[in-house]
């Protein structure tokens, strides 16, 4: 159930967002959300690569708290970069709940 929830709250819910509050341009803001995913690149960074028991919140660099605190400011300035934010702090708020599951 975990995994489902993981995945779901990365990859559908992001659609569900753009859809609810973008619905004239949903799906260029969803291709944007589903964009910000390639925040996990930093996953590349840590040995091994993959840990399944290892939480993601402020153990990788993109996922510290002064990176989250970044993913806020974003949510004030412009378009697309709001966007971005939204998609970003969805992606955190994601790898927390799944830390709680730990």
């Amino acid at each position: 159930m975990q995994t489902f929830i993981h995945y779901f709250l990365h990859f559908g819910f992001p659609i569900i967002i753009a859809y609810t509050f973008f619905r004239n341009e949903w799906k260029k803001v969803s291709l944007i959300l589903l964009a910000t995913m390639l925040v996990d690149l930093d996953h590349l960074l840590a040995n091994p690569i993959f840990a399944p028991n290892r939480c993601s919140i402020n153990f990788h660099p993109l996922h510290t708290y002064y990176a989250i605190i970044l993913y806020v400011i974003l949510l004030f300035l412009k378009r697309p970069f709001n966007i971005i934010g939204i998609g970003l702090l969805l992606h955190m708020i994601t790898d927390y709940i799944d830390c709680s599951f730990m």
